[in-house]
């Protein structure tokens, strides 16, 4: 295979096959996050087009986000079983098949199933679950910093590929950048075809900073396993106050980032008469601040205690979306906004996963992450349906700001609540 001849070709030269298999993984989560991130771009030419209400639109895309959660546990237990490779390339078949056939939509209950249903399920398997498997697999050394680049590909392409889209959109209309989106993806599919692997041992390689290679685990095919792993997993953490904060504050984070601002950002601004691509540019000034905070979070994540940092990233949040709803949307005003809350878009998320590792065990800190980041979209899916019919019905924006704002306050007093283990303690494997 060209990535064994790759892995040792690399080995020669001194660098790690694990940093292919990283940027793969960068790329790809970059590639669906402009499917995610298109859902901003929609809502007004769907609206114009069809006739659809901001609330009718917004409930297709909360099905999506939730969705998108919702399969983050179930996807690491389809990597664990039929590999990382075979996974995401199956999503990613998905994902551009559930893109091209929106293209030719006339219907409601169409964009509902399509972008709702095809699109959750198909970028769940890529979600932030994926870069924490492989971050896990692959580095022993430097995890923290491998989630914060992964997380930023991820929460950073949904912000950068808006404005171009917005220009394809207001130039060619939503269907040409959609295709935009769905060659993208193809891209990205025969990227992971050639290069993606699933454990180290498989190129003959230990994890990054470890001395010995760990023969991959035996893969049990039995469908009630698959099924019921991410369930035991469930079960057993839940037992712990850590989950539950974990979950809480992750729960805010979906509600104040890709629920709330991404998914409705045009439309906020629009109310201010700002145009859909200078909207977009926006976004892009917050993608570019997020990247540089996110991965910069991985690097602290390594180096402090993970409970301070969540404090201060939460309660930063909350305090720039309180300053954006008592702001007059000058170009002054979103300047700074973008800056602030763009450092602190997703860097709760190397933080949030270095404490699923420690508190849980490395073995099962996909699985017990993926029902964690499943809160976060269910706090994504609140925002994006309770924002649109706050729109509908009060006429504006303003009350979803002061709530998300005040949950990410609440979020960084609860952190406090979390108490620093001597040693990790792995969640007992169920029988």
């Amino acid at each position: 295979m060209i990535s064994t001849r790759l892995a040792a070709t690399l080995e020669r030269r001194r660098i790690h096959y694990g940093w292919v298999v990283a940027a793969t993984t960068f790329l790809t989560m970059l590639a669906t996050a402009g499917a995610m991130g298109s859902a901003g771009v929609m809502i007004e030419p769907l609206r114009t087009e069809f006739g659809w209400t901001t609330a009718e639109i917004s409930s297709a895309m909360a099905i999506r986000l939730v969705l998108f959660g919702l399969l983050g546990p179930f996807a690491a237990a389809f990597m664990n079983t039929f590999g990382i490779r075979q996974v995401v390339s199956t999503a990613l078949i998905m994902i551009s098949g559930g893109i091209v056939a929106s293209l030719f939509m006339t219907e409601l209950w169409q964009l509902m199933a399509l972008w709702g249903v095809v699109l959750g399920v198909g970028t769940g398997m890529t979600a932030l679950v994926l870069g924490a498997t492989i971050a896990t697999r692959w580095f022993s050394a430097r995890r923290g910093l491998v989630v914060g680049l992964m997380t930023a590909s991820n929460a950073t392409g949904q912000l950068v590929f808006l404005p171009l889209l917005a220009s394809l959109t207001e130039v060619y209309g939503w269907r040409t950048a959609l295709t935009f989106v769905t060659v993208v993806i193809v891209a990205a599919m025969l990227l992971v075809l050639l290069l993606m692997r699933d454990y180290p041992a498989d190129v003959g390689l230990p994890a990054y900073g470890d001395n010995n290679v760990t023969p991959p685990p035996a893969r049990n095919t039995s469908f009630a396993q698959l099924a019921l792993s991410p369930l035991a997993a469930l079960r057993d953490a839940s037992k712990t106050a850590t989950f539950w904060v974990l979950f809480g504050t992750f729960f805010v984070c979906g509600l104040s980032t890709n629920g709330l601002i991404q998914t409705h950002w045009i439309s906020i601004c629009g109310d201010f008469g700002i145009a859909p691509v200078s909207a977009a540019g926006t976004l892009a000034v917050i993608g570019i601040f997020d990247f540089i905070g996110t991965v910069f979070a991985g690097w602290l994540s390594d180096r402090y205690d993970n409970r301070w940092l969540l404090f201060w990233f939460y309660g930063l949040r909350g305090l720039s979306l309180v300053y954006l709803s008592l702001s007059g949307f000058s170009v002054v005003e979103l300047s700074v906004f973008a800056v602030f809350y763009g450092l602190d878009w997703v860097a709760t998320v190397p933080p949030t996963v270095k404490l699923a590792a420690e508190r849980f065990g490395c073995e099962r800190a996909g699985l017990v992450f993926g029902w964690v980041f499943a809160g976060h979209q269910l706090g994504a899916g609140t925002a994006a349906l309770g924002a649109g019919m706050l729109r509908t019905d009060t006429l504006t924006y303003m009350p979803a700001l002061y709530i998300a704002g005040i949950a990410c306050v609440v979020a960084a007093m609860s952190v406090l609540f979390l108490t620093k283990p001597k040693t990790a303690a792995p969640v007992p494997q169920a029988a």
